[in-house]
């Protein structure tokens, strides 16, 4: 039994399968070895309490070598998700590369597509970074020779952007000072459309309609400028030679005008040789035609005049109500040959204007006039002078109001043959006419509403209108009133 105690072990514990063993193993032996030295006493070899030894730190090893091993499994594991996360990132990224490309592709297409407008991209500082093929065939130069060259401003006249700079007659304005004042407008509202001078590489001018609007980037922040920008040069060289004729014209049949009326009055007023009442008839029918064709110049000068930025007012207190009253009395006679009867409400308390009086009276006139030739026999014209508020954002309202000022309106109703609402918004163009009048073939060349509006406009009001097809229509001028 000592020989068999003293045998050294046979091996190491190794395996994996009994590493968890280890340690119960080696409490044993060291139990076993005391049992044996109390049963034979000091005499026992050491060797005994050697392998115990020997078991114990064999335990241990394996306790740490299977930390090791479970370390380097989760650091492998670790390492296979990084790998598989890498060529998923990579190949996302390059998915998006690719659509990046195909979006960038895509618009570049479009800008070329477009030859009738220039459409030139800029950096902040007005560097060229985008020219389109109709930049090339308005201004005359190649890609090329812009792209990262050449700064917006060598295509502007000079002289405009020194004056919209604010720069005196020959002072000299530095580029960037002239860049500025071109953005300054879309920098501070976010966009802007005018008329520039465009100078081309041959040397000429054009007249440019140029839309201005700020770039970004993928990120939001601003990375340069827009400008698209449409040749207007024979548009407005058709629209001043069409203003010059009207004007021309206008005040070479004005001339004329005034003396067959002249003659006409004094024809019809000569009591030494009276006229029969045929002959009477027959110049009245000339002289109310020689008037209307002067009123019809007068709005064609008064059109121009607007147009041209020329309108001017004399401005005076004016009795809104007295305006109203005139309106009605012009139109009475007319509106009782066809059968239509005008009414007139008015508020007891007077509104005063301040305005043009005469001006005023023609706006009035005018819708009147109207309302009485769209409105069939038996029908009814309304005239109602009332006042109301606007507050700061435009609105109205029927009290008063901190914050609200005081306004008149003026509304002209008729229960005539109405306009469709799909040509109400043309009604204050120049010369346009509404279907219904012209199937009911009411007379007249369309300038009148234009010439209302731009009236109520000069005097800082607005004109409004309702209608219905078969119904009737309602136009509404409201207009400031003195404190």
């Amino acid at each position: 039994m000592t020989a068999l105690l003293a045998r050294p072990p046979a091996a190491v514990p190794g395996p994996p399968a009994t590493r968890g063993r280890a340690a119960p193993a080696a409490l044993a032996v060291l139990a076993l070895a005391g049992v044996v030295l109390l049963l034979t006493g000091p005499s026992l070899p050491l060797a005994v309490l050697g392998a115990a030894a020997v078991l114990a730190s064999a335990g241990e090893l394996a306790r740490r070598l299977h930390r090791l091993v479970t370390a380097a499994e989760e650091l492998e594991a670790q390492r296979r998700d990084l790998v598989t996360r890498g060529r998923s990132t990579a190949e996302d990224l390059e998915v998006a590369t690719r659509m990046m490309r195909a979006r960038a592709q895509t618009m570049t297409s479009v800008i070329d597509a477009v030859t009738e407008q220039s459409i030139i991209g800029t950096d902040r500082d007005g560097l060229v970074r985008v020219w389109n093929p109709g930049a090339e065939r308005m201004l005359g130069l190649p890609r090329a020779d812009v792209v990262r060259t050449r700064t917006i401003t060598d295509f502007h006249a000079p002289e405009e952007l020194d004056t919209e700079a604010g720069a005196d007659d020959g002072e000299d304005v530095a580029p960037a000072a002239r860049f500025a004042a071109l953005v300054r407008t879309a920098r501070e509202h976010g966009s802007d459309v005018r008329d520039w001078t465009y100078l081309t590489a041959d040397g000429r001018r054009l007249t440019v309609s140029v839309a201005i609007t700020p770039r970004t980037d993928d990120e939001g922040e601003q990375a340069g400028w827009n400008f698209v920008g449409t040749d207007m040069t024979e548009a407005r060289e058709t629209e001043r030679l069409k203003d010059q004729f009207v004007s021309l014209i206008s005040h070479e049949l004005r001339t004329p005008l005034a003396s067959i009326l002249g003659y006409l009055e004094l024809v019809m007023d000569d009591e030494e040789q009276p006229l029969t009442d045929e002959q009477a008839q027959y110049l009245g029918i000339v002289e109310r035609n020689a008037q209307r064709l002067l009123r019809l110049v007068g709005d064609l000068l008064f059109t121009a005049q607007v147009d041209t930025g020329r309108l001017t007012l004399t401005p005076e207190d004016v009795d809104l109500a007295a305006i109203v009253r005139a309106a009605e009395d012009t139109a009475r006679v007319t509106a009782a040959a066809r059968g239509v009867a005008v009414t007139v409400d008015l508020p007891p308390e007077g509104l005063l204007a301040r305005g043009d009086a005469l001006r005023l009276g023609q706006a009035c006139d005018n819708l009147v006039s109207n309302a009485v030739k769209f409105t069939p026999s038996g029908g009814q014209v309304t005239l109602r002078l009332r006042r109301a508020w606007r507050d700061a954002d435009g609105t109205l309202a029927h009290a008063d109001a901190p914050g609200r000022s005081p306004v008149a309106l003026l509304s002209v109703s008729d229960t005539g043959i109405g306009i469709p609402t799909g040509e109400q918004g043309k009604l204050f163009t120049s010369f346009f006419r509404a279907s219904t009048a012209r199937r009911n073939a009411v007379p007249g060349v369309g300038l009148g509403l234009t010439i209302t509006k731009a009236i109520t406009t000069a005097h800082g009001g607005t004109l409004d209108v309702e209608s219905a097809e078969g119904r009737g229509t309602t136009f509404t001028l409201a207009l400031p009133l003195l404190p």
